[in-house]
C-alpha cells in the first residue's frame, strides 16, 4: 500500500515502528505537503474576494502550482522509500565482497535523489507562501506562517538524509557538488522562510 494512501493513523503507526521506511524523509514530504495545502487554503480563501480582486489572477496562478506541488510532495514519500531501499540491501552486503563499495555508492546516490527533490519542491512552496504574505487574504495570515513553517522544516529534514549518506560517498568530487547545492538551498529558503514567519509574527502580536 502507498504511504501517501494511509490514513494519518496508520502512516504514523509504521512511522513509529521498527520498518526501516517511512522515516525522516518520507516525514518531511508529508510535512510539506501539509504546509502547501495551507497555501491552498489561504489561497481559496482569497480568491473572489473583492478586496483583493488586483491578485486575482496571481492567486489562481498560486493554487494551481500549489495543488500541483502538493500532489509532488505526497508522491515523494513513497519515492524515498523506493529510494532507500538499495541502500539498504547495500549495507548488508559482507565487507569482502568485492562489489560492495560499487554497490554501496550507487545506492548512496540514489537514497539523495528524492530528499532533494523534496528540498526542492518545499522551496518553491516557500515562494509561494512569500507572495500569499502579501497578496493572501489577511485573515488567513497565521496559515501562511503556519504553512511556510512546514515547508522549512521539509526543506531541513530532507537534507540531513543527505547529508547523512554524502559522508559515507567515495566519490569526493561527487559529493562537494551535492553538498553545495543542498547548502544553497538551505541558505536561501531558509532564511526567506525566517522572513516570512518573522513578517507573519510582527503582523499577529
Amino acid at each position: 500500500m502507498s504511504f501517501a494512501e494511509m490514513s494519518a493513523r496508520s502512516f504514523t503507526e509504521v512511522l513509529a515502528s521498527s520498518e526501516p521506511v517511512p522515516g525522516g524523509g518520507g516525514a518531511s514530504a508529508l510535512v510539506g505537503a501539509i504546509g502547501t495545502s495551507l497555501a491552498s487554503t489561504v489561497g481559496n480563501l482569497t480568491a473572489g474576494k473583492k478586496k483583493y480582486a488586483e491578485f486575482e489572477e496571481d492567486i489562481q496562478r498560486i493554487l494551481a502550482k500549489a495543488d500541483e506541488l502538493r500532489l509532488v510532495l505526497l508522491t515523494l514519500i513513497d519515492e524515498d522509500a523506493k529510494c532507500f531501499e538499495p541502500l539498504s540491501k547495500a549495507y548488508s552486503l559482507p565487507k569482502d565482497d568485492p562489489n560492495r563499495d560499487e554497490v554501496m555508492e550507487n545506492a548512496l546516490r540514489l537514497a539523495c535523489t528524492a530528499p532533494l527533490a523534496i528540498m526542492k519542491t518545499a522551496a518553491q512552496v516557500i515562494e509561494l507562501h512569500a507572495e500569499l504574505a502579501v497578496k493572501g487574504s489577511s485573515i488567513m495570515i497565521s496559515d501562511v506562517g503556519v504553512g511556510v513553517l512546514c515547508c522549512k522544516t521539509a526543506l531541513m529534514g530532507a537534507s540531513l538524509n543527505i547529508f547523512i549518506n554524502l559522508r559515507l560517498m567515495k566519490n569526493l568530487e561527487y559529493a562537494a557538488s551535492l553538498k553545495a547545492e543542498t547548502d544553497a538551498l538551505l541558505s536561501k529558503y531558509c532564511a526567506l522562510a525566517d522572513k516570512i514567519y518573522a513578517d507573519v509574527f510582527e503582523k499577529l502580536k
